[in-house]
């Protein structure tokens, strides 16, 4: 089978990535001769689209089994997969070392899903990804970089020889994910530039995302994030009213469609969202209309016969 190519980049082989959208984070198939894993599974609704590509890769490939899968972090569109593969092809799951005692528990104080209104299905880790250390996916060892600032726990996965970054939700093309950890307090601005320096200090030749493709112009992308940085973190007010938009953006990208007051209940019902309407000193009410009605201002959605509309 012939490589592909990414820009001016040759992907070496092994390497199969599923580029999947925004409620389900990107996939990427590693494998060799003597391990098949899978880095991220994607969201729960999307749990069976998620078992019928690697079902079809592995038949593609000719591979008989699916080894291991490996999260980057623990927000569900990056492991609301996780039960379903586990179920099917009984591979082991492994885990950012930090999330070891929430999952073990699955404790939902602890645990992201909750506190942002989504939903993952239960699932038992058996191996941890421990920052500073290797981990072999497919025909490739790994380095497993801290990657703290989308989410605290979070790591990246460097491939020194071919300078393959996989970065999860730590850079994209333009930008990176929600700086969540600063809407319940525990700080995420310096994380997030710490971050984007252990990006600058590495060889990269290619990143592959959480969400959106892979890319080879780093130092664009780098400048770009860092631009995003500053102006979300001039302003903490900013940066929570982003963070509120893109949770009920993303919400709505599972319902499609919801009737308001649904909608309503679900604003009023997600901790992460309270936070930040008690950030900006709004009332319940309030906070729900003005929310809504920047995701309508934005052209994300449309109002309809009382119902949230999503638009693409």
């Amino acid at each position: 089978m012939s490589q592909k190519r990414i820009d001016n980049y040759l992907l070496p082989p092994g390497i199969d990535i599923f580029e999947r959208g925004w409620l389900s984070a990107n996939n990427i198939l590693l494998f060799g001769e003597a391990d098949v894993s899978l880095v991220d599974t994607g969201y729960c609704a999307h749990q069976q689209m998620t078992v019928d590509l690697v079902s079809n890769a592995l038949k593609r490939h000719g591979l008989r089994t699916l080894n291991k899968v490996v999260n980057t972090h623990l927000h569900s569109d990056h492991c609301g997969g996780n039960a379903a593969l586990s179920a099917v092809f009984d591979c082991d799951i492994w885990i950012p070392k930090a999330e070891a005692i929430a999952v073990k528990n699955w404790d939902e104080n602890l645990l992201s899903f909750q506190q942002l209104g989504q939903e993952c299905p239960h699932f038992v880790h058996q191996a941890l990804l421990v920052p500073g250390e290797e981990v072999v996916l497919g025909s490739y060892r790994w380095q497993i970089l801290a990657a703290p600032g989308h989410d605290n726990h979070s790591v990246m996965l460097y491939q020194e020889q071919y300078q393959i970054l996989i970065s999860a939700d730590a850079l994209w093309e333009e930008g990176f994910g929600v700086i969540f950890p600063e809407l319940w307090g525990e700080g995420g601005f310096e994380e997030v530039a710490q971050t984007l320096e252990l990006i600058e200090s590495l060889r990269v030749s290619l990143v592959i995302p959480g969400h959106g493709k892979p890319f080879t112009d780093v130092k664009k992308s780098i400048g770009i994030a860092k631009s995003r940085l500053d102006y979300l973190s001039s302003d903490v007010d900013r940066n929570a009213r982003h963070g509120a938009k893109v949770l009920l953006k993303y919400k709505l990208l599972e319902w499609r469609n919801q009737e308001m007051v649904k909608v309503k209940q679900w604003i009023e019902a997600t901790p992460a969202l309270e936070n930040v309407r008690q950030q900006l000193n709004l009332s319940a009410e309030d906070f729900q209309t003005w929310l809504v009605q920047a995701l309508v201002k934005s052209k994300a959605a449309t109002v309809e016969k009382n119902c949230l509309v999503n638009l693409d």
